[in-house]
């Protein structure tokens, strides 16, 4: 058996995922399996994987109809035979020494169960546009998780087997697998995985310095709603909660001022200056923490927000004040 296996979520990824596949193939370190799930796409993506095992039999493709992200990433985890498990979305890339990376910060660290690092952000051709998310590496507790998400995104993560399986479930009427990932969750299923593992497992999360993903950002993401995001983020706290109330009562309202200040940028991304201004508005009434704890980001934000809704300012000039480092 393989010791690493990389899941690889792909819906009508036919665009990208030659290349992903690529990323993962030219890993340095060569003792893995490829596993791209076929989340009942229309396109070409089933062939490309098909045609790519036949080159490389570490690759292997599942097909099962469309169950969304989290759906994809829990048939890829329960296929998977490797001591240590990563997750590469079909449109991101991974650094060659990236699983070596984890593979050795796993060995050297038995109470880390999921090693995660930082991403260069690429646009649409795979360039990089000079942004990055530098997360915080060491010392993380699951308020930071709960206000910053350091893992950042779904392609930076590698588990050890055994915090899988401490923080996999089996909800009620499902007969094929376990859940890692909530799939009732069609957005903030990363930072409810990421959360419930800080919140309900002995395992540790621990970073390396480096950007070992390249994560893509596609112009539609821009166009995402806001409010749907929010409803997302909001329903995942309300999962959570009862797993631990005294932890919520203390950071829920620190954490919901940071995801709206995320959200506001996320409006001036795509123009929405009034919905960032009253993104604005709403973190600074709920919590100042953000405001103390990154002066210059927050007012960055506010400012941009402002600009925006007030001036008519163009968003995309706006950006270069917003986008210090991206989102960790």
């Amino acid at each position: 058996m393989p010791y690493a296996s990389l899941v690889v979520p792909a819906f009508n990824a036919a665009a990208t995922l030659s290349q992903t596949l690529v990323s993962l193939c030219s890993q340095t370190f060569r003792d893995l399996e490829v596993i791209v799930v076929n989340d009942g796409s229309t396109d070409d993506t089933a062939r490309i994987a098909t045609e790519a095992a036949k080159s490389d039999p570490r690759i292997r493709l599942v097909e099962q109809g469309n169950r969304g992200l989290a759906g994809a990433r829990n048939s890829g985890i329960a296929a998977a035979t490797g001591t240590v498990v990563g997750l590469c979305d079909a449109d991101d890339l991974w650094m060659p020494e990236k699983l070596a990376a984890h593979v050795a910060h796993l060995d050297a660290a038995p109470h880390v169960g999921l090693s995660y690092a930082g991403s260069a952000l690429i646009d649409d051709a795979g360039r990089r546009i000079g942004h990055a998310q530098r997360p915080r590496l060491r010392g993380i507790t699951a308020s930071h998780v709960f206000k910053r998400n350091p893992v950042g995104n779904g392609s930076t993560p590698v588990f050890r087997r055994a915090a899988l399986e401490a923080l996999a479930y089996r909800p009620q009427g499902e007969t094929e697998r376990d859940w890692v990932f909530d799939e009732t969750f069609r957005q903030s299923e990363d930072i409810e995985c990421w959360l419930r593992f800080s919140l309900t497992t002995d395992w540790s999360l621990e970073g390396l310095p480096g950007l070992l993903t390249e994560y893509r950002l596609n112009a539609g993401g821009l166009s995402a709603r806001t409010d749907a995001q929010l409803a997302a983020w909001e329903r995942m706290i309300t999962k959570l909660r009862p797993t631990a109330p005294d932890f919520f009562a203390r950071h829920e309202d620190a954490a919901r001022a940071y995801q709206l200040r995320y959200l506001a940028r996320r409006a001036v991304s795509g123009g929405e200056g009034h919905a960032a201004m009253d993104y604005v508005r709403r973190a600074h009434r709920l919590s100042k923490i953000p405001l103390i704890e990154e002066p210059m980001r927050t007012l960055a934000t506010a400012g941009a927000a402002f600009a925006l809704g007030r001036l008519g300012r163009d968003p995309l000039q706006l950006m270069a004040c917003l986008r210090p480092r991206a989102r960790a």
